[in-house]
């Protein structure tokens, strides 16, 4: 896969991040790193009650986030031919930006930017962009059932933040896929078209593709 160390593969809920950074891993012997949400008592409240839950909720993803990220990426897997993530630490600071208010949030970032500077960034930032309808059917078919709530507005701010910090981006190489009519999950061809558009050298920037 290129000479890359570090590939981040980012989007919004439901966009196959997990998806796509398993297939790869799997493909090319690559060291997995997969977000541990899951485990996060706070989703299911934030989703019932955001305004109540939303400051502790960011807090305990941004410590559980940098946590894993510091301890899979400062150590090597000599076997694995490189590190692949089905997220960074930057969609945090994304998340937060729409969920938290804004007293909370000026708090949050003093904590982010301290933390931010503590790991590497990736080679590339790979961004799915799948549009609302198809993010809502696709979290209907996975059944999480703390997600089967999650409004159309919601999802739509957090495309946005993603969007505003992609424009924000000089020094990062960051490649948006749009994943729309592409089903890499279950389309061997469609999967290689995505492979493939991985496997290239990106300058820092923005690089826009529909396959």
């Amino acid at each position: 896969m290129r000479n890359y160390n570090f590939i981040a593969i980012e989007g919004n809920i439901g966009a196959g991040k997990t998806s796509l950074a398993t297939l790869i891993a799997e493909e090319f012997n690559a060291k997995l790193i997969l977000e541990q949400f899951e485990d996060n008592s706070f989703l299911p409240k934030f989703y019932k009650e955001p305004d109540k839950y939303a400051f502790p909720l960011e807090m305990s993803f941004l410590a559980s986030r940098f946590q894993q990220l510091k301890d899979q990426l400062g150590n090597q897997d000599l076997f694995k031919s490189f590190t692949i993530s089905d997220y960074y630490i930057v969609k945090s600071l994304i998340f937060a930006q729409k969920t938290l208010a804004e007293d909370e949030f000026k708090l949050y970032t003093r904590f982010f930017y301290i933390i931010l500077n503590q790991l590497p960034k990736p080679d590339l930032f790979v961004y799915l962009h799948v549009k609302t309808p198809k993010l809502q059917e696709n979290i209907r078919i996975r059944g999480r059932s703390y997600e089967q709530d999650i409004k159309d507005e919601y999802l739509e701010k957090i495309q946005d933040g993603y969007f505003e910090f992609i424009k924000q981006q000089t020094n990062l190489p960051i490649l948006v896929i749009d994943t729309n009519n592409i089903d890499f999950v279950n389309n061997e061809n469609e999967y290689r078209t995505i492979v493939d558009l991985i496997n290239k050298e990106y300058k820092p920037g923005i690089h826009r593709i529909i396959p």
